[in-house]
């Protein structure tokens, strides 16, 4: 290093090279194998779609049909009323629109209904009645999953407006599957699962997670101020004037001004920081967390659910701090992220796509 006509020269011991180096080897083995991990995950979900869709494809004919309702009418209208108490409950709190078949993501079995209804009434009069409510239950479950997978692809489109991955947000999600196995209209001999009702509770499960991932996005402002007085970025540090770098928003304000959850989650930790002094962090899911510092008083414990606006505390000084303000962090599987993006586009998204949900339901 050369400095004012002075030359210095630093060393760097082998042993140092060598732990260096096993640092970066470990991380990019790391890397390797979360990036493998992720593209194993994709595969296993494309290969599981597929074999769905197939199977799809291959439900039971009208002559099996026929021959399912002779051999055991009772099993059938058994198995008809339980099929009916699967939708109820997996309907029961959902908005349907009269317009939800607007893309054909999943099969169409109208044609082949038609025909058996028309073989099962005139070969078993008396059975008239329960194939036409299948052929009305089945319409109405690939109507159902039509509606799911849009919305799910409106969820989609809106959390990658927000620089998010939405594949990864499912991955992170442990959300169960609504509606379980069900056994087709076979009867109990043959006991076969109706892949249309599968893949309605996979459109559903999807849609749900995908709906909830957004709902705990930040979008709402933590403090009520409109100043902010630094930005996220690198800075000049106000205690010792070097270029540091800041990883969140700071909002300046008088102290105990309300301190806000900016998005719903569970609150997963109360109490000090090094440098940040008060601190409340809130866990959003899918990875998703966001920190509240230099607070002067709590109004929130650990394990607490919140919703987006709910006061959790009060704006302060502690720790590092030059003045009364909050310090405001999102991070992301620990990593810091700037909080303008969604702050600002938030609000904006949320609305749009609460909009067209509710045009949908009110069509």
């Amino acid at each position: 290093m050369r400095s004012q006509g002075q030359v210095r020269f630093i060393k760097v011991s082998s042993r140092i090279q060598m732990i260096l180096a096993a640092a970066i080897l470990v991380a990019l083995l790391a890397w390797g194998i979360s990036m493998a991990g992720m593209a194993w995950s994709q595969y296993r979900a494309q290969a599981d779609r597929a074999s769905l869709l197939q199977r799809e494809a291959q439900v039971a004919s009208a002559k099996e049909r026929v021959d399912a309702y002779r051999d055991d009418i009772d099993q059938v209208a058994q198995d008809l009323v339980r099929r009916q108490d699967v939708i109820e409950k997996m309907t029961a709190t959902l908005d349907l629109p009269e317009d939800a078949q607007e893309e054909e993501t999943v099969s169409d079995s109208s044609s082949e209904a038609e025909k058996a209804i028309a073989k099962v009434s005139a070969s078993m009069p008396e059975a008239a009645a329960l194939v036409r409510i299948e052929a009305r239950q089945i319409a109405y479950v690939e109507r159902l999953t039509r509606y799911a997978d849009r919305r799910a692809r409106r969820a989609e489109q809106a959390i990658r407006k927000l620089g998010l991955n939405p594949e990864a947000m499912l991955q992170n999600a442990s959300t169960e599957a609504m509606g379980g196995p069900f056994e087709g209209i076979f009867g109990s001999k043959q006991a076969r699962i109706d892949p249309r009702f599968e893949r309605l509770g996979l459109s559903l499960a999807r849609m749900e997670a995908l709906e909830s991932g957004l709902e705990s996005v930040p979008q709402v402002l933590p403090a009520n101020v409109m100043m902010v007085t630094s930005s996220y970025g690198y800075r000049r540090d106000p205690f010792t004037g070097a270029a540091t770098m800041h990883s969140g928003l700071d909002f300046k304000g008088p102290m105990g001004a309300p301190i806000y959850a900016a998005a719903k989650g569970t609150v997963s930790f109360v109490g000090r920081k090094s440098g940040y002094g008060n601190v409340v962090e809130i866990s959003h899911g899918n990875g998703l967390m966001t920190r509240y510092a230099h607070m002067s008083r709590f109004n929130s414990t650990v394990g607490q659910e919140v919703a987006a606006g709910d006061v959790i505390g009060a704006i302060g000084s502690t720790g590092r701090s030059t003045g009364p303000h909050l310090h405001f962090e999102v991070r992301i599987n620990e990593r810091a992220v700037n909080p303008r993006t969604f702050l600002e586009a938030a609000p904006d998204v949320l609305k749009e796509i609460r909009a067209e949900r509710s045009a949908g339901s009110e069509g």
